[in-house]
């Protein structure tokens, strides 16, 4: 059976979407390494950089267990980046079509469903979605 090799339409594609949410990525990618010198964990899973904060789960509650930015997943121990791959990666897909919109959108999203009363996090259209598509 022979491999086939992705149209060259098809690598640009993915480059263009790659460069679009860029600008999320290299965010990622700053807070990711500060936490390097506190032992933050780096490992690139399907083309997505997963840096886990920490080796063992936190003493202290973290506000989330993963968070996306662009081609870069936080997460606060190895374990929860395994548990919520699928959810981060629609994240991810969402950063490739929103691009550097895709944090003001985000919250934007919220505060309009915090406005309306509703919760912002879990009522947000990006994690209604995330959820839809990879759970968590």
């Amino acid at each position: 059976m022979s491999r086939r090799r992705p149209r060259p339409a098809g690598r640009l594609g993915r480059w263009a979407r790659r460069f679009w949410a860029s600008p999320n990525t290299l965010l990622g990618l700053a807070l990711g390494l500060l936490l390097v010198p506190f032992g933050a964990r780096l490992r690139i899973v399907d083309g997505v950089i997963e840096i886990a904060a920490r080796r063992a789960p936190p003493r202290r509650r973290w506000p989330f267990a993963a968070i996306t930015f662009g081609h870069v997943v936080l997460g606060t121990h190895a374990q929860e980046l395994q548990r919520l791959r699928a959810h981060e990666r629609v994240h991810v897909r969402q950063c490739e079509r929103w691009g550097p919109l895709f944090l003001p959108a985000y919250l934007l999203a919220g505060a309009w469903q915090w406005l309306r009363g509703r919760d912002a996090y879990r009522d947000n259209p990006f994690e209604v979605e995330a959820r839809r598509l990879g759970g968590g």
